[in-house]
C-alpha cells in the first residue's frame, strides 16, 4: 500500500524523520508531499524543501518525494494511495488531524488516516520551534539534518545582512 505524508516541512525535522523511516517500515511506499500552502510564508522554497529532504531520506529505498497544491485526497487520488501518513506530538495535534481525517473522508471514501505517535524525544519539536531558534542565533543541530540546519542559517545570516 502507497501511503502519502504531507506537510510543509519547512524545515524539515527529526520528528518529521521519525515519521517517514517508520513508516517506511510499515507501507510498500511512502511518499513525502511537500504542499504548496498559499496561508503560510515558508523560509524555502518548494523546490529547496524537496531537495532538503531527498537528501535526508536517500536511505530510504521505499520513499519518494514530491510537491503539490490543491487538496490531499485529489493528490492521493492521483499518486493511487490509500492512506495519508501524520504524525501525533501532543492532545492538540490530536484534535486537529482527528477533524482533518474526519473531513478528508468526506471528500474521499476510499482514503485512510494513520497516525503515528512520535518518538517521546521529538515530542516538542516543530519546524516552528527550528525557526524561532535559529532566528535568534541558537543552535538547531540537535533538532534537523547537518544539510537543513546549513540552509537555515544561511537564511538567517542573509536576513540580518539585508536587514
Amino acid at each position: 500500500m502507497i501511503a502519502i505524508y504531507p506537510g510543509s516541512f519547512d524545515p524539515i525535522t527529526f520528528g518529521h524523520l521519525d515519521i517517514i523511516e517508520r513508516g517506511g517500515r510499515l507501507f510498500e511506499r511512502v511518499i513525502v508531499a511537500v504542499l504548496a500552502n498559499p496561508g503560510k510564508q515558508p523560509l524555502f522554497s518548494i523546490a529547496k524543501r524537496v531537495e532538503q529532504i531527498r537528501y535526508c531520506t536517500d536511505h530510504i529505498p521505499n520513499v519518494d518525494v514530491d510537491s503539490f497544491a490543491g487538496l490531499t485526497v485529489d493528490y492521493a487520488k492521483l499518486r493511487n494511495a490509500g492512506v495519508l501518513l501524520r504524525g501525533l506530538r501532543v492532545l492538540s495535534d490530536f484534535e486537529k488531524e482527528l477533524q482533518m481525517a474526519h473531513t478528508n473522508k468526506t471528500l474521499w471514501d476510499e482514503v485512510e488516516t494513520v497516525f503515528l505517535a512520535t518518538t517521546k524525544e521529538y515530542s516538542f519539536l516543530s519546524s516552528s520551534i527550528v525557526k524561532e531558534i535559529a532566528q535568534f542565533g541558537g543552535s538547531i543541530d540537535h533538532l534537523v539534518p547537518e544539510n537543513v540546519a546549513r540552509d537555515v542559517y544561511t537564511f538567517y545570516q542573509e536576513k540580518v545582512k539585508k536587514d
